[in-house]
């Protein structure tokens, strides 16, 4: 006797997805976990800039700011990530290296997408204001700034430059947020060098992997403008320049032995990145670009810490 049991179907139940599901998806649109190779050196330059308004009265980083500044990085990010996916959506698609993505692949719809980019810029604005009146000023340009990096690479190879400067506001942010002024500015300055040129070295080098593509289809990069070995070669010398800044950044606000350890660390680590990606060689890109540049990060955090504490 057949049975009456309807055969399950291999590919699952045909269940639209949870709330989890949903979240993952937009935390993949966003690349959420990229959120690492910024946020330290906000988070940096916060316990600089509370140092310095202690040192001079003021009441420093407070729990209510910090939870602001970790919202305004966070939602700023997010708005960046989101615009970029939905306008460079089509180009996405035709590249095999991303065409995968949320949108091209329908895993995601362009107005869900527009909807996380336009309320992640509300929140960022908020956020801003509730960080005080100066913040709150700067905001708006600062948003522009971040949105417009997507649409350098249709007319300029300075994309990279762009990208840098816009993720260098995070530092120069935080420490406005603390200090509710720009009171100590060469400080901050120089880690916003910092963290611009760190950003565009390694972003460089990540797009070495598009180089044909960007080429065939008419888009511009650093890669495609002086080639794989002339983009290594102006990447190596902005990532000596990021070394130089936090050595004069170390010099000028007089931090201690940990500090100093710290930032040699950091030149140990971009040396190595530089050693595992050759032009003809570029395997170990995701390594140089994902591991890497996050322990960049994660270990200058750790020093500046560390040598608040001690």
């Amino acid at each position: 006797m057949a049975s009456t049991t309807p055969e399950a179907d291999p590919r699952g139940p045909a269940t639209p997805p949870g709330a989890w599901n949903a979240l993952r998806t937009f935390s993949s649109l966003v690349k959420l976990g990229h959120t690492i190779f910024g946020l330290p050196f906000a988070l940096a330059a916060a316990t600089l800039a509370h140092q310095a308004a202690r040192a001079s009265g003021s009441e420093g980083l407070t729990i209510a700011r910090l939870l602001w500044i970790l919202l305004a990085f966070t939602a700023a990010r997010t708005a960046a990530m989101g615009f970029n996916r939905v306008v460079d959506r089509s180009i996405d698609a035709e590249n095999p290296r991303t065409a995968d993505r949320e949108l091209p692949r329908g895993a995601l719809s362009v107005r869900a997408a527009s909807l996380l980019t336009a309320l992640s810029a509300a929140a960022f604005l908020g956020a801003a204001w509730a960080l005080g009146p100066l913040p709150g000023v700067l905001a708006l340009p600062c948003l522009a700034l971040v949105l417009v990096y997507s649409l350098f690479k249709r007319f300029s190879w300075s994309a990279h430059i762009v990208l840098g400067c816009a993720l260098a506001l995070a530092p120069g942010g935080a420490w406005i947020a603390v200090t509710g002024s720009f009171a100590g500015w060469p400080v901050p300055t120089l880690l916003m060098v910092a963290v611009a040129t760190w950003v565009a070295g390694f972003d460089i080098i990540y797009s070495l992997q598009d180089e044909g593509f960007d080429r065939a289809r008419g888009l511009h990069s650093i890669p495609v403008r002086f080639g794989a070995r002339g983009a290594l070669v102006l990447s190596a010398l902005l990532h000596l320049g990021t070394v130089g800044a936090l050595v004069a950044l170390h010099a000028l606000a007089g931090l201690g032995l940990v500090h100093g350890l710290g930032v040699a660390l950091i030149g140990v680590i971009l040396v190595y990145e530089h050693w595992i990606v050759r032009p003809g060689d570029l395997s170990r890109v995701d390594k140089a670009f994902f591991d890497l540049n996050g322990y960049v990060s994660i270990a200058y955090l750790a020093c500046v810490l560390l040598d608040a504490l001690l």
